[in-house]
């Protein structure tokens, strides 16, 4: 239970379990982003849940295809941040003027809030910003600098004109036969089957040999 629980988690911040020991999915490409559109809101139908798509460039309509649904981020920032930050400036300010070092300075209290009010926003809003940008990394399961993906030769053109739907292997459904014909069914090629290969360098193909030199008489 607990087991399956940390896998949902990791997959939802696009982190995937690898199966058999080393089968990690099937990456399959598309035309164009209405095609991989069309497949990811398919394949959200047939009911698998652990799957990405990948592009250039965003595509409108995407999350939603997806099942995505709002950002968690702004929800938990206000929690671990906003609250965080305002308690701790509040209780410091406190503590500090009126508990560890308290002054009369002509008979004003130990401690106010209109002069607390600077440090109190100044901490609510250091706090926030780093909560935001801790949780947007955590969420995207970031950093990152191995992800088995970069043994396609073909996932390479990601960033200039490919347009990928990979499926991983951790999902329930996943079934090797069944998972690629679905994807040959919504218009995917060049399908792949991606192994986790752990650590291993990623190499690019080696160019063919060169012809041997001509000698001239």
């Amino acid at each position: 239970m607990l087991k399956e629980l940390l896998r949902s988690l990791k997959a939802s911040m696009g982190i995937y379990e690898a199966r058999d020991g080393s089968i990690y999915g099937l990456l399959a490409e598309f035309s164009d982003p209405a095609a991989l559109l069309h497949a990811a809101r398919q394949v959200r139908k047939a009911g698998y849940r652990h799957f990405d798509a990948h592009s250039p460039f965003p595509i409108h309509g995407m999350d939603e295809a997806m099942g995505l649904g709002n950002s968690k981020v702004a929800f938990i920032t206000f929690f671990t941040g906003t609250i965080a930050g305002f308690a701790l400036a509040w209780w410091m300010q406190w503590w500090m003027g009126a508990v560890d070092y308290p002054l009369n300075i002509s008979g004003k209290p130990f401690f106010a809030l209109p002069p607390s009010v600077p440090i109190i926003f100044e901490l609510t809003i250091l706090f926030s910003a780093l909560a935001g940008v801790a949780t947007m990394l955590a969420l995207n399961g970031l950093p990152r600098p191995y992800n088995p993906l970069f043994y396609s030769k073909n996932f390479a053109r990601v960033t200039d004109d490919g347009f990928f739907l990979f499926v991983a292997a951790s999902d329930p459904k996943f079934d090797p036969t069944a998972t690629r014909q679905l994807l040959e069914q919504l218009g995917g090629y060049n399908i792949e089957v991606i192994e986790d290969r752990g650590e291993e360098d990623v190499t690019p193909a080696t160019a063919p040999a060169a012809e041997a030199a001509v000698t001239t008489s």
